[in-house]
């Protein structure tokens, strides 16, 4: 079973040279730490920076360097600020290539619902609307199941939905998982963790190949 630097260690895999990459709030902020250093790749935040790097050291933080989360960020050489009509630009014209999000819930055809509880106190949905509209691939980086031992993977949503069928993989403590033909394909499972321990956590149709390897992170 993964915990959360190791699901962002798996989904850094899915990171290609020259990508242009929005990261959410959550776990997906920490995938810009384990990207592979070889390649050349442009972290975006909606609230105006192309060209963020990985977290600071303690000490070395910069009050006036955040992400949308308002988390403090590095930045690499040859970043640039600007304003969120000119972020939103480039969301809303596909000039995204992975959109990497967090989920409450993901259902079998792709919904996701990632931003309300109904009679919870929320700010807002943010960017991400947005981002589920126009990315060219999104990749949600999640637990299995809540707190309470549910499955979050349903055969629908029951939460407010952030998109429709726009969601292409996720990547849980338990598996990875593709969206294909309304149904969750287990791709690959964590170390330790059996097919059955990934069915009986997952409330949607989940597909099983004959063969299904161990995830590498």
């Amino acid at each position: 079973m993964l915990d959360k630097i190791g699901i962002a260690k798996r989904i850094a895999q899915e990171v290609k040279d020259k990508y242009y990459v929005n990261l959410g709030i959550g776990i997906p902020t920490l995938v810009a730490n384990y990207v592979n250093p070889s390649i050349e790749v442009e972290f975006q935040s909606e609230n105006g920076v192309l060209g963020m790097g990985p977290f600071p050291f303690e000490g070395e933080e910069d009050p006036d360097l955040i992400n949308a989360g308002k988390q403090t960020i590095t930045t690499l050489a040859g970043a640039s600020f600007f304003d969120s009509a000119m972020s939103f630009g480039m969301i809303r014209g596909r000039h995204v290539h992975l959109t990497i999000l967090g989920a409450m819930e993901v259902a079998q055809n792709g919904d996701i619902a990632n931003w309300k509880i109904p009679g919870k106190m929320v700010k807002g949905m943010g960017g991400a609307m947005d981002l589920v509209a126009s990315a060219e691939n999104i990749i949600v980086a999640m637990m299995h199941t809540n707190k309470h031992g549910d499955s979050k993977l349903l055969k629908s949503c029951t939460l407010p939905l952030t998109g429709v069928g726009c969601v292409k993989k996720i990547v849980t403590n338990l598996a990875v998982l593709e969206i294909v033909d309304d149904s969750f394909l287990l791709l690959e499972k964590a170390p330790g963790v059996s097919i059955d321990d990934i069915r009986n956590a997952t409330e949607g149709n989940l597909t099983v190949p004959d063969i299904v390897p161990d995830m590498t992170v």
